[in-house]
């Protein structure tokens, strides 16, 4: 019997107006929160400035199906852009 390939699905989220869209944006990923695994944010800041945009890198675990509708979700949202990568191995 073969076995199944395993995916690692990762979701790229770059947020413009971080201020704006961050309560939609954390919206959907508190509805599909138990299938990130994985959730690391980026954006440039200093003493003195903090960037209106931001990166979310997310790890996604579960059936294909869940990543594509979260993804879908998130680009329904003004100023969203997401990517995504799928890497596979035996």
């Amino acid at each position: 019997m073969k076995k199944q390939m395993e995916k690692h699905i990762i979701l790229g989220v770059h947020i413009t107006d971080r201020l704006r869209r961050a309560s939609a944006v954390q919206q959907v990923f508190t509805d599909y929160g138990c299938h990130i695994k994985t959730r690391l944010g980026l954006h440039e800041t200093a003493a003195n400035f903090c960037s209106p945009n931001g990166l979310v890198l997310l790890e996604v675990v579960g059936p294909d199906k869940i990543a594509r509708e979260m993804e879908r979700k998130l680009k329904a949202i003004r100023g969203i852009d997401v990517q995504r990568m799928v890497f596979t191995h035996d």
